[in-house]
């Protein structure tokens, strides 16, 4: 089964290498979602962190030049998929229509969240994915930012 999520967090850390995602199960309200992070390089965060503020960097960025090549070959990007998680690291898939039929693009999540995000596609994950995140999420929980967490106030 695949569950729809939301792309709820970019965290990025002037002081790491290691930056990350936070991905939300959409659920009806009143449920309680279930969430995971992605550690991803600063490169992917900052692209993905520009394309959710609206903002074009002067020059292309890798995920420009893809998005170009799907698009002048007359694909569309449909979805973000991530399907599996072995050993800490998540594996997705990226789903590009041309014309009939539908190609499953294997990539790096950061990256096919930073395409997809532009077109607003959906993100879906595996529910195994979901089930093995929960198990393995102390090892990838990010850190807590400065004054984030003052609920004394």
């Amino acid at each position: 089964m695949l569950v729809p999520m939301d792309l709820s967090r970019v965290l990025i850390l002037d002081s790491s290498a290691e930056q990350f995602i936070t991905l939300t199960e959409k659920l009806p309200a009143g449920g309680e979602a279930r969430s995971f992070a992605i550690k991803i390089g600063t490169a992917e965060a900052v692209a993905i962190e520009r394309r959710l503020q609206g903002l074009e960097p002067p020059r292309p960025q890798t995920h420009d030049l893809l998005d170009s090549i799907v698009h002048t070959l007359g694909g569309k990007v449909v979805k973000v998929l991530i399907h599996r998680l072995s050993e800490g690291t998540y594996f997705a898939s990226l789903l590009i229509r041309q014309g009939d039929e539908l190609h499953e693009i294997d990539a790096r999540p950061s990256d096919a969240i930073a395409l997809g995000i532009k077109h607003r596609v959906p993100i879906e994950v595996a529910e195994e994915v979901l089930a093995e995140s929960a198990e393995e999420r102390l090892d990838v929980e990010p850190p807590i930012e400065a004054g984030e967490d003052d609920d004394d106030d």
